[in-house]
């Protein structure tokens, strides 16, 4: 099917709006082009379109609120700012999807809540339930108590997840700028978009260039890398300009206004999607070139025999990079057995864990039921 069909086919969407596309230079809310969105997603929700909005905008709202000429820069003041921009924000959000006869649903969320499994199947029962109910779910980070701990780093980072979470069918990230250019377009006039990228090189990364605006902590980067999770987990991800006119009813009517990532071929189950988005990778775990090939090739489980090297401080049942000999990242899995209990047993055959450790609970160091190439 083509992406124009499938532009237009997406039933389930989820719609990231930044922080420069909700408020003024000034950083004040920007309440002619808020309306303009609702507008549209009121009209998406009236074609029977299932729809989750990922918000930013807490921070921004706080400053516009306060007169701050200079955005904040340590976490506290961040906070501060999101606790009284959040109220605004969503005040304004209720009262216009309400005037349109639509009921939403405040949801924050942390990087907990989609690392910890049990919170993350909380989560995802949650926001379906509210779709079901035809409610429209309005997420953001949950900044007022985040910490670098467990902050997502940005909302474009936090819409893929969630796109992810709920199996969606099709991400738009809404931002000052179309999409990806093949140089700034800014100071280069022969800069062009690039309409469609299949693949995520090396090349279209250093394309995406640096941080955002000053309004917003999400620059063409953490799009891309946006992209990254949700193109694996096969959904449609196009990055359009929140100000330009019905942009949002013309991507689901298959046009293609920015730039769109043309997902995997295959969809990740559920429990995979969770291991490889999880963000609390505790460890690493680097193989051999057997093993790796074994992983990419044929999708095997890591025994013991494959590991080299064992690094981090993790548990039986934490999440770990795999790790091949060139220092590439080509896989994830829960691991069967602890960091030190890896040590112990790293390049042995299986039936020698016994002998070694005392006990043997599994043959594999991660099975394959639990392991995600990458």
């Amino acid at each position: 099917m083509s992406i124009k069909k499938r532009l237009k086919k997406a039933t389930r969407i989820v719609v990231k709006i930044g922080s420069s596309t909700l408020t003024h230079a000034t950083a004040k809310l920007d309440l002619g082009q808020i309306e303009s969105l609702i507008r549209q997603l009121v009209d998406l929700k009236n074609q029977d379109k299932e729809l989750i909005v990922v918000t930013s905008g807490a921070i921004s709202a706080g400053r516009g609120k306060l007169n701050l000429e200079e955005a904040p820069q340590t976490i506290p003041q961040k906070q501060a700012l999101a606790a009284v921009g959040q109220g605004l924000l969503m005040q304004i959000y209720e009262k216009i999807f309400s005037e349109y006869g639509k009921t939403i649903a405040q949801v924050l969320l942390t990087r907990r809540d989609v690392t910890d499994r049990k919170r993350y199947l909380n989560s995802r029962n949650t926001l379906l339930q509210l779709l079901d109910y035809g409610i429209i779910p309005v997420i953001n980070e949950n900044d007022t108590v985040a910490v670098d701990e467990i902050k997502f780093g940005d909302n474009d980072t936090l819409s893929a997840l969630v796109a992810s979470l709920v199996d969606a069918e099709l991400l738009i990230i809404l931002s000052d700028v179309e999409g990806i250019y093949t140089g700034d377009p800014r100071s280069d006039d022969s800069a062009e978009l690039i309409t469609e990228i299949s693949e995520i090189t090396a090349e279209i990364e250093e394309l995406a260039g640096g941080a955002g605006s000053s309004r917003g902590t999400g620059g063409m980067v953490t799009k891309v890398e946006a992209a990254k999770v949700s193109t694996k987990a096969g959904i449609i991800t196009m990055i359009a300009n929140g100000s330009q006119e019905g942009v949002l009813r013309k991507i689901v009517q298959g046009e293609n206004p920015g730039t769109v990532f043309i997902p995997a071929a295959e969809r990740l189950a559920q429990r995979k999607k969770w291991i490889a988005f999880n963000l609390s990778v505790t460890g690493e775990l680097v193989v051999d070139a057997g093993a790796a090939t074994a992983i990419l090739e044929r999708g095997t489980s890591l025994l013991p025999c494959g590991i080299v090297e064992v690094e981090g401080d993790f548990k039986a049942g934490d999440v770990v990079d795999i790790i091949n000999p060139q220092s590439e990242l080509i896989g994830r899995g829960i691991v069967n057995y602890s960091a030190a209990e890896l040590e112990n047993i790293k390049g042995l055959q299986s039936q020698e864990i016994e002998s070694e450790l005392g006990y043997k609970d599994y043959d594999e160091a991660i099975h394959r039921d639990n392991l995600v190439c990458l």
